[in-house]
């Protein structure tokens, strides 16, 4: 059966942030990096891959393990190793082939399977055709974050970069590398030698100046697609919440910045700033793609107050005429193309806006966030089965909020709830606008539900609710009849 599609559109204990999203034959692929729940670092797991009918975005698969990291000759430590962001093409040979930068190794591997979801096997490093590994020659910069695309003339292109504007390179046993901003590399048939390369042809923050580049520098995350006659360069810059794109009619050279396509807190967004951002933010990577006729952008976003425990969201968006894409804001509806019922249980964890009384605030490393702030998380350890993911410590002031529902006749509204917490849930069809609904609770130890009347006009509305009371409660959900 159809089901509706929510943000984030994978089930709440999986963590696949760095998403890439393909169509093939009937199905839609995603690829991503594979965090850990309460991780401690980025890309601690081993690649798994989901797919989904494309007449069907609510019903996802997963296809289990695709790649482990012992599979890397280079992999001397399992416990220490991380697979980071990977990116998938088809290859000559009709083969599936993986491009992954192992840890911060600084060179690009390549895994191949016949199927795209099947046990994919280490195929090699990429190199120069003396031997030598890209990234290993002197001079060569700092290889990181592919991005990979097969041209309609079988041209293998690669995307490649990283560049932070103060990076402990020592921390990490590495030299100081080149960083001058985002490149390319083009690649033999064979898909892992190096033809020509790597060419720098995306401004870094230290070289943006003054180009049209300049506030949305390159930071990391290539992504290339090829639209009609245009190459779309999608990237994370050196704001790191948001997801930029730069257009060329030549995969190597000649981009033009066209703008921000999403943002994980909707910072940009009609003129928004990190200050009034809408929920909390960090770094950001993702794609595009066409699925029955419809673009999407592929995002991800933090939980558990930190940045090591990121999941797959999507958004619709629209390539105008003139080949430019409009921001779009983050909803919990993405991949549904279209509001959700105005009736039914909904997991609080669908929220797409979350903030505390102050507002929200962008996770950093190290950075210990203040107890007032509500957050993302689960019960139990990292795990691949037994959703219970909710919104903990909502507290005075705190507000989640989800867009949208369509309502027709919704009359009573309750909250799943528990804590220590003694108050009211003010619901709200905008931010501190007047409640359609006030909802009492009292301290439980147990999930337990509280119900309230609900009076709400017809039409496409959001919902946002803000706990008002003492002490903090856990958000579970709500049902809405």
């Amino acid at each position: 059966m159809k089901k509706q599609a929510f943000n984030p559109y994978l089930p709440s204990y999986e963590y696949v942030p760095d998403g890439e999203p393909y169509v093939f034959g009937d199905r839609v692929y995603v690829y991503g990096s594979h965090d850990k729940f309460n991780g401690t670092q980025y890309c601690e797991n081993d690649y798994v891959c989901w797919s989904a009918d494309v007449n069907d975005l609510g019903n996802w698969k997963y296809e289990g393990v695709i790649y482990k990291k012992t599979q890397d000759p280079m992999c001397d430590n399992p416990e220490k190793r991380l697979l980071f962001a990977p990116d998938v093409q088809i290859g000559a040979d009709g083969r599936y082939y993986l491009y992954y930068a192992f840890d911060f190794v600084g060179v690009m591997a390549v895994a191949v399977c016949d199927t795209p979801a099947g046990k994919y096997e280490f195929h090699g490093h990429v190199h120069y055709a003396d031997g030598t590994l890209l990234g290993a020659k002197e001079g060569d910069p700092f290889q990181f974050d592919p991005g990979v695309l097969v041209d309609d003339d079988g041209s293998v292109y690669l995307y490649s970069g990283f560049c932070p504007e103060n990076f402990p390179w020592g921390m990490f046993g590495l030299p100081e590398r080149l960083i001058k901003g985002g490149m390319v590399i083009e690649l033999e048939k064979d898909m892992v030698t190096v033809k020509e390369g790597p060419k720098v042809i995306f401004q870094d923050k230290a070289h943006g100046k003054g180009t049209d580049f300049e506030g949305h520098e390159f930071f990391e995350a290539s992504s290339v697609r090829k639209i009609d006659d245009t190459y779309y360069f999608v990237y994370s810059s050196c704001n790191g919440h948001e997801l930029c794109y730069a257009t060329s009619k030549s995969p190597v050279d000649g981009f033009k910045y066209g703008g921000t396509i999403v943002s994980n807190a909707d910072i940009c967004l009609n003129g928004r700033t990190e200050k009034d951002a809408l929920n909390y933010s960090a770094n950001n990577h993702g794609s595009i793609v066409e699925i029955n006729g419809q673009w999407y952008v592929f995002y991800h976003r933090q939980t558990n107050r930190h940045q090591f425990s990121r999941q797959a969201c999507a958004e619709p968006i629209a390539i105008e005429k003139d080949g430019s894409i409009k921001q779009v804001e983050i909803t919990s509806c993405g991949l549904n193309n279209g509001p959700l019922n105005g009736t039914g249980e909904y997991e609080s964890r669908i929220a797409c806006n979350l903030m505390s009384r102050e507002g929200a605030k962008r996770y950093e490393f190290g950075d210990v966030i203040e107890e007032y702030h509500p957050y993302f998380t689960q019960d139990g350890e990292d795990r691949e089965d037994n959703p219970n993911q909710h919104i903990a410590n909502m507290n005075e002031g705190s507000v989640a909020g989800f867009k949208y529902f369509i309502f027709n006749k919704a009359e009573e509204i309750s909250v799943k709830v528990r804590g220590n917490g003694s108050g009211v849930f003010l619901v709200s069809t905008e931010i501190g606008g007047k409640p359609v609904a006030e909802i009492s609770v009292k301290i439980q130890d147990e999930w337990s539900v509280f119900t309230a009347h609900m009076k709400i006009n017809k039409g496409v509305k959001p919902l946002y609710f803000t706990y008002k009371g003492e002490g903090s409660v856990d958000f579970m959900s709500f049902t809405i009849k």
